[in-house]
C-alpha cells in the first residue's frame, strides 16, 4: 500500500493511505536513508509503502520503503552535533514566522533558514507576525526588515493572528500547496495557523515573562489537511537552526544576492572573504548589499554556531 505520512512520535507514524484511512505504522529492524545520516528516517510528508499486520483486533502497518522525497528540510539536532533531523518532506511552500522582539527573531536565524530552503528548492515567504502589538518605532523597525528581504527578492507580508491582518493573503498562497510553518517557539505560529483554520484548535502557550521566550507546545511535526485545498506541517518551535551539508564554495549560491555579484568576482570560485577583486566586498562597501546578511554569511561559513541567536546589529564595525 502507498501512504504519505501525516506524523511521527518518534517510533510510529500516523500514515495515510490512498483511500484516505490512516494506519498507526511502525519501522521494522534497521531503516536507514542512504546518505543521511538523521535522528528520524521518516519525516512527516515522505511517501511511503507500507504493508498491514494483524495482531489481534489491531491493524498496524509496517513502513517498507519511502519513496523518492522532492525536497526536505532538515537541520542539526540540537544536541547531537554529527546527527540531523529532518522536520519535514516534500514541501511546497515553507512560511517563517518571525516576531522583532516578543521573543525576539535575529536575522542570522532567518538567513539561515532561508539558506536551508535556497539549499532544498523550497519557496520560502516570511510572515512578520503580532503587528498589532508594535510601537510606532517597532513597526519601523519591522518595515525596515520586510524591504531588506523583498529586495532580495522574498515574499514578506506582516499579519496578526489576534486581528486576522492578512491571514486571507496567507491563505491563497497556500491554495493547492502543502505548506511547512515554522518559527521559534513563542512567536504565535499555533495561533496563527488557528486563525487560518480555527477547526484545528491547535494548542497555545502564553510567552515566558522570565526568558521572553516561548514555551514549546507543538512537539512532533504534524500535517493536516483543511477545509481549502490545502495541507499544512506544524512543526516544534525551533530555537536554533544549524546549517546541514552546504559545502563552504556553494554557500554564496544560496544567498541570491551574493549569487547575482558571483560572475563579477576576480576568481570564479571567490569565497568572499579575503580575496581581491571580490564583487561582494565591493557592494558591501557600497552600501548595495546589507551588512547583516554578509554577517550571516561569514558566520555560517567560519562554522560559528555559538554565536547565530545574537543579534548581528549589535557586530556592525
Amino acid at each position: 500500500m502507498k501512504g504519505t505520512v501525516y506524523k511521527s512520535t518518534g517510533s510510529w507514524y500516523s500514515v495515510k493511505s490512498e483511500s484516505s484511512k490512516f494506519y498507526d505504522c511502525r519501522i521494522k529492524g534497521r531503516f536507514r536513508i542512504q546518505g543521511i545520516k538523521s535522528t528520524n528516517p521518516v519525516a512527516v510528508g515522505d511517501r511511503v509503502i507500507f504493508e498491514l499486520e494483524q495482531t489481534g483486533d489491531a491493524v498496524t502497518g509496517v513502513i517498507k520503503d519511502i519513496e523518492p522525497r522532492d525536497n526536505y528540510i532538515i537541520r542539526k539536532s540540537v544536541n547531537l552535533s554529527k546527527q540531523t533531523h529532518i522536520i519535514a518532506a516534500n514541501i511546497d511552500r515553507c512560511f517563517l514566522v518571525i516576531t522583532l522582539n516578543n521573543p525576539p527573531t535575529f536575522t542570522a536565524f532567518i538567513d539561515r533558514f532561508l539558506v536551508t530552503c535556497e539549499a532544498y528548492h523550497i519557496e520560502a515567504i516570511l510572515l512578520f507576525n503580532k503587528v498589532d502589538t508594535l510601537s510606532d518605532e517597532e513597526f519601523g523597525e519591522v518595515k525596515y526588515l520586510a524591504e531588506m528581504y523583498r529586495e532580495i527578492g522574498y515574499t514578506c507580508i506582516g499579519v496578526s493572528a489576534k486581528t486576522g491582518k492578512n491571514v486571507e493573503q496567507v491563505k491563497d498562497l497556500m491554495l493547492g500547496k502543502t505548506s511547512m510553518f515554522s518559527g521559534h517557539s513563542g512567536v504565535g505560529k499555533s495561533t496563527l495557523v488557528n486563525a487560518i483554520e480555527a477547526t484545528l484548535d491547535l494548542k497555545t502557550k502564553a510567552i515566558s515573562d522570565q526568558h521572553m521566550q516561548g514555551q514549546h507546545t507543538t512537539t512532533f511535526a504534524e500535517m493536516f489537511d483543511l477545509s481549502f485545498d490545502a495541507r499544512i506541517i506544524d512543526t516544534p518551535g525551533i530555537k536554533g537552526f544549524g546549517v546541514v551539508d552546504i559545502e563552504r564554495e556553494e554557500l554564496g549560491n544560496y544567498f541570491p544576492e551574493f549569487f547575482a555579484l558571483k560572475d563579477q568576482c576576480k576568481f570564479n570560485n571567490c569565497l568572499h572573504l579575503e580575496e581581491p577583486k571580490c564583487a561582494v566586498k565591493e557592494a558591501l562597501e557600497h552600501d548595495e548589499l546589507h551588512w547583516s546578511r554578509y554577517q550571516s554569511y561569514k558566520q555560517i561559513i567560519e562554522g560559528d554556531e555559538e554565536n547565530y541567536r545574537r543579534n548581528v546589529y549589535d557586530q556592525q564595525p
